[in-house]
């Protein structure tokens, strides 16, 4: 067994990233609001280490409105290729100004524009009044960089708890749990 639960993650997410079709940076993001009303939605990895699983978004979108009011959440990767899955649940904390710049910065300029444009999870009367907001972000930067909005930003999930599921025949799965203590991670197996 491995000590290192991020060594295990990197591990399998290249196999991943050699298996998996469509996205293996996709993962389910699970929050809760200040009344504990659970949400779930897909969103992408986008830096991982052992300071966390860093991901970005509007800051003022549904999931950004509950890790402001609850800064706990779990991802979900799930490569069903693999047969694998690897949860991971603990406390999020913001990436810095200067990190968040530098990755808007390699974003593709349609999807900055769609930064700017995006008022996420708010209502939208019709999909022509997004098309227009994005030709007026479009007009106005025209000619430049496309700097990244001031409500957008990442945040990392710092793990307590990373469990690495395997599938095995006859639902006998291995189920492998870290679990942090302190700056240490201990190991053990849970029944499937």
């Amino acid at each position: 067994m491995s000590a290192d639960p991020f060594q295990l993650f990197d591990a399998w997410f290249a196999e991943a990233r050699a298996a998996e079709i469509n996205d293996p940076e996709a993962m389910a993001l699970a929050t809760a609001d200040a009344l504990a009303r659970p949400s779930v939605r897909m969103v992408l990895l986008k830096r991982h280490g052992p300071r966390g699983f860093a991901f970005y978004t509007n800051e003022g979108s549904r999931k950004g409105d509950e890790l402001a009011a609850n800064p706990r959440a779990a991802l979900l990767f799930h490569w069903k290729s693999l047969r694998r899955q690897v949860r991971i649940e603990g406390r999020i904390e913001r990436v810095a100004n200067e990190e968040a710049d530098a990755y808007f910065a390699t974003r593709a300029r349609d999807s900055q524009i769609g930064a700017w444009a995006s008022d996420q999870s708010r209502p939208l009367d019709r999909r022509e009044t997004f098309e227009v907001r994005c030709a007026e972000v479009t007009q106005r930067f025209e000619g430049q960089d496309v700097p990244r909005p001031p409500h957008w930003g990442g945040y990392r999930l710092v793990p307590e708890r990373i469990e690495f599921w395997s599938d095995r025949p006859h639902r006998l799965h291995e189920r492998r749990l870290f679990t942090r203590e302190g700056e240490d991670w201990t190991e053990g197996l849970l029944y499937p």
